[in-house]
């Protein structure tokens, strides 16, 4: 991808991202879940309840079928782990979106998992 005369790698498997993504936090899931279910609520909570965009409603369906972990102190409890493992935020939740159920098939999934771990 090119930005006026600069170009600019992008590569996952690498771990390069676009320096618009330097300061970014990534989110599990379902952690986004969690604020679509809780924006959810409050407008439910609301006299006059808004209609959300077809955009809400497809994320939520996918959250909901995706989600993996299913309330606040266990998304704490994977994120804490995870932190430990001094992995990047990328990896970190790619892991923890996917599940995967073997180093093996983690560092497929993950390519710069492979020759760290």
């Amino acid at each position: 991808m090119s930005y006026g005369n600069e170009i600019v790698d992008e590569d996952a498997a690498d771990l390069q991202f676009p320096k618009e993504f330097e300061n970014a936090e990534t989110l599990l899931i379902s952690e986004v879940h969690m604020l679509l279910s809780h924006r959810k609520a409050q407008n439910e909570s609301k006299e006059e309840e808004q209609e959300f965009s077809e955009v809400f409603h497809k994320t939520y369906t996918y959250t909901e079928r995706f989600r993996k972990f299913k309330n606040k102190e266990t998304i704490a409890s994977i994120r804490s782990l995870l932190t430990q493992k001094k992995l990047h935020k990328f990896e970190l939740a790619s892991l923890a979106n996917l599940c995967p159920e073997t180093p093996e098939e983690a560092k497929a999934l993950i390519p710069s998992l492979e020759g760290r771990f």
